[in-house]
């Protein structure tokens, strides 16, 4: 039977980078992904010759090569990669647009303050105090963290416009919680987005994870794929042995899991109850449509356009499959590249009904897709120009594509409502990462990977606290 230091359960963003960090430091690291290929929900794949990437629209947490500070800077420093690993470009410009009002910004916090008071003139001073409530904010104050950030923001800001408009993005980018975020979320997703910015590598995802694997390997790390985990066997509040699903069995010192919180549990065999009521309810559906022409050219100029058709935003489970009220239009033609994309892209992503997607017999489950892919550029077209007589090719995916990728209950894109910040479990050599840790996007995930094997597996908290991350973001020259 294998031994290691360390087993690692999925080979996404957190997973990757956790097994680096702890390869630095000769640990004997192996990483177990079910899957074929790497990255989870930021992965990718080929259709009709093309190439698709899922889950990435932008990398969040973005500042300008040879900034020292911020999760950026740090998370470079602790993988021991350059600036130029990541090829990271910056956007270009983005919009929030509910009907009669918008709010551009950039990846200047600058830009966005004068957009505020452009377009709510009473709300200059208290979007400055929120700002400073936000970069203020210490993470590990646990009497805060779960406080309702609807409930802070609105003692802040008294226009409800401006509070949904604020929110549409934080919730569409890292909200688990139905109608509402934590105050740490909120406070993490409000500095990434507004305060640091968005950027993309030219090469789209793929790059980044290629550098990870590559990296992972060069220290001798272990990558297997076709390897899901069966079970944990537990023992004198240890985990004793991974048992995956072809019957191999593995020991570990410690485990790491990216699974998420629930899924992690089920695996404990038997000894951890866990209610499928705490799994997360929100998932995704979106679309890719491919095109003939640069957006830019159509009309469609801005690198993320966060639309809402009402003056109320809603951030649920919605009834039908899916909720084409509010969504993401994202180009990744629109950052500022050296050079130009090879075709057009505009991907739109809406909120999504996991149950409603799972029951449909595989005739409507197509013919769901056809049907909701229209609808849903219906809807983005009232925000952005018309660029249906341009689109090539296209491709929908579904929760049940989440699922599949990420093994999350519900399709649930965010995880779980309940974030375990400090990543500990009921086991001694039990502990999570990524996205139901807390951090999550490109960055923070896998800062959550760098941060958990810092604390639990290298016995460095002083160096990965939240408070260390928040400290970072609140000295970052915005």
């Amino acid at each position: 039977m294998s031994s290691y230091d360390t087993i690692i359960i999925g080979a996404g963003m957190s997973g990757l980078a956790a097994g680096i960090r702890l390869a630095y430091y000769d640990q004997r690291v192996c990483i177990l992904e079910r899957h074929t290929t790497i990255g989870g929900l930021n992965s990718f794949y080929r259709l009709g010759g093309r190439n698709f990437d899922v889950g990435l629209h932008a990398v969040t947490n973005f500042t300008p090569k040879g900034t020292r500070k911020g999760p950026l800077a740090r998370l470079l420093r602790q993988l021991r990669f350059n600036w130029d690993d990541f090829s990271l470009s910056p956007q270009i410009g983005s919009t929030i647009a509910f009907p009669g009002v918008s709010l551009r910004f950039n990846n200047h916090f600058e830009f966005l303050r004068s957009e505020v008071e452009r377009s709510f003139p009473a709300e200059k001073d208290n979007f400055q105090k929120l700002a400073d409530t936000v970069v203020d904010y210490d993470d590990l104050n646990e009497n805060v963290a779960s406080r309702s950030a609807r409930s802070i923001v609105g003692q802040i800001i008294k226009d409800p416009l401006l509070v949904d408009m604020l929110f549409c993005p934080l919730m569409y980018y890292g909200s688990a919680r139905e109608n509402d975020m934590d105050f740490a979320q909120f406070s993490i997703m409000f500095r990434s987005i507004f305060m640091e910015g968005f950027a993309r590598p030219w090469a789209g995802v793929r790059l980044i994870l290629k550098n990870l694997v590559r990296r992972f390997k060069q220290l001798g790390g272990e990558l297997r794929l076709r390897a899901g985990v069966r079970r944990m066997e537990v023992e004198g509040g240890r985990v004793t042995r991974v048992v995956l699903d072809d019957g191999t069995q593995l020991a570990g010192d410690r485990v790491l899991s990216s699974a998420g919180w629930v899924e992690t549990m089920r695996l404990c065999d038997g000894v951890h109850e866990v209610k499928s009521s705490a799994a997360g309810q929100l998932s995704f559906v979106e679309s890719v449509s491919l095109l003939d022409a640069e957006p830019r050219e159509l009309g469609c100029d801005q690198t993320i356009v966060f639309f809402n058709d009402s003056d109320k935003f809603h951030w649920q489970k919605p009834d039908e499959l899916v909720d084409v009220r509010s969504g993401v239009i994202c180009c990744p033609n629109n950052f500022d590249y050296a050079q130009p994309l090879d075709e057009g892209v505009v991907r739109i992503t809406a909120l999504a009904n996991f149950d409603r997607w799972k029951n449909l017999p595989e005739a409507d489950y197509q013919a769901a897709k056809a049907i909701w892919y229209k609808r849903m550029v219906e809807s983005a077209v009232q925000f952005v120009a018309d660029f249906r007589p341009r689109v090539v090719a296209s491709d929908t995916f579904t929760p049940m594509t989440i699922k599949r990728f990420t093994g999350h209950e519900n399709g649930a894109v965010y995880g779980t409502p309940e974030k375990r910040w400090a990543g500990t479990t009921h086991l001694k050599n039990l502990f999570i990462c990524g996205t139901d840790q807390g951090f999550v996007g490109i960055i923070g995930s896998m800062f959550s990977g760098i941060a958990m094997a810092n604390r639990h597996l290298l016995g460095m908290p002083e160096k990965t606290d939240p408070a260390s991350a928040s400290a970072a973001k609140r000295q970052t020259d915005h």
